[in-house]
């Protein structure tokens, strides 16, 4: 059964996530004057942002949650992966105001590698075949069976998710948002992309992965076909009700900007450049 008392507590995930917060604590707060101009402002908003996104990623990886993931229900498993994906890497674009990137983003020999990074073509496609690359059953059970792997396969996730979001996010003015339009047809893009991952898990006549064939089951009439079944929708579901609000956001700042323009056509849209708040 799950110990709902036992959360993580290994030294290279708190430590880790304690030297992701110390360094931004750093950088924006007493090294802030030397990375931006000395008026800018403490960013409290995005430090909220940021600092809900580290959380988010321990509450997925190191609650009890991993365990019910790891040994139990793939089902459990998809929602580990939809915080990561989603609350977690959307929080942590938000998070970084453009002064704290730009020492990276405006660095000349890494502009041409940086636009192909962060070209949406190549973010899609990242992040499509990262994931789908690790539903493979022999190298997602191989993950479940092996810490050090798993923890692999959960960086590369939220890596990839990164990579997804950048597009929409994107902190840079350099390598900056989408227009409103592409954006809708970007996640529109994505998300048909990822349909046959959802296919392959949810249509599957077998289970496809042994570790949850052979689990312990948490609930009797709940056996490992309906999990993986289970496990299908809330990725897909999850994902299209995340891209729903996106796409709808993107519509939204579409029209706005379509008004601007109508009410004042002389003054250039300010919306398309789409450098973030």
């Amino acid at each position: 059964m799950i110990d709902w008392r036992h959360w993580h507590n290994e030294p290279y995930l708190i430590g880790g996530l304690i030297l992701l917060g110390w360094i931004y604590a750093l950088a924006t707060g007493p090294f802030r004057t030397r990375i931006a101009s000395t008026s800018t402002p403490f960013p409290r908003a995005r430090a909220w942002a940021f600092y809900s996104a580290l959380l988010i990623f321990y509450l997925a990886v190191g609650s009890p949650l991993d365990q019910a993931g790891e040994r139990f229900l793939l089902s459990a498993h998809m929602i580990q992966h939809l915080l990561l994906i989603y609350p977690a890497a959307v929080l942590f674009l938000v998070g970084l105001p453009a002064w704290l990137v730009a020492p990276v983003t405006d660095q000349p020999s890494l502009r041409r590698i940086l636009r192909i990074l962060t070209h949406p073509l190549c973010c899609g496609t990242v992040y499509t075949l990262v994931l789908s690359l690790w539903h493979v059953p022999a190298i997602y059970d191989w993950a479940l069976q092996d810490k050090v792997i798993h923890v692999i396969e959960h960086i590369m996730f939220f890596v990839a998710a990164l990579f997804y979001w950048w597009p929409i996010l994107s902190p840079s003015p350099r390598f900056p948002r989408l227009v409103p339009g592409v954006q809708i047809l970007y996640l529109i893009g994505v998300t048909i992309g990822m349909t046959p991952l959802f296919s392959f898990i949810a249509f599957s006549d077998t289970v496809l992965y042994p570790t949850y064939e052979f689990a312990p089951r948490l609930f009797a009439t709940f056996g490992p076909q309906e999990d993986q079944l289970l496990g299908a929708a809330i990725m897909k579901l999850g994902g299209m009700a995340v891209t729903f609000c996106a796409i709808a956001v993107g519509f939204y700042r579409w029209y706005a900007e379509s008004e601007l323009r109508r009410s004042s056509p002389e003054v250039p849209s300010r919306l398309s450049t789409a450098k973030g708040p």
